[in-house]
């Protein structure tokens, strides 16, 4: 992908949500010191990855995480990217702006 995304993922079976994000977090960025806390629920109506049904909802829940130290990582990710402003080149530009402007007004960022 020539796109920037913020880190997420899927829940593996069994999985409490909040091990699932702070899994995804370490996998994809190599975040091992970090704070997290939990944002909000949000839903996704149609088609996604996940949903072949575009009727059906998927709901997923927004995290934002205060990292103090990263490790290298050995992953699919090309790179990080830390920056103070949104990237206009998102993977998910319908969904992902959304969900960081919901941080902005929780205070978060």
């Amino acid at each position: 992908r020539n796109t920037y995304e913020v880190p997420g993922g899927h829940r593996e079976k069994d999985e409490q949500i909040l091990d699932t994000a702070k899994r995804e977090l370490k996998e994809e960025t190599g975040a091992i010191d970090f704070t997290i806390k939990p944002i909000c629920v949000y839903s996704v109506k149609g088609k996604t990855r996940v949903n072949e049904n575009t009727n059906d909802e998927t709901f997923g829940m927004l995290y934002f995480a205060d990292i103090h130290s990263f490790e290298e990582i050995h992953s699919e990710i090309e790179k990080i990217l830390i920056t103070d402003n949104l990237i206009e080149n998102l993977t998910y530009p319908l969904i992902q702006p959304q969900l960081i402007e919901e941080a902005k007004n929780r205070g978060y960022l």
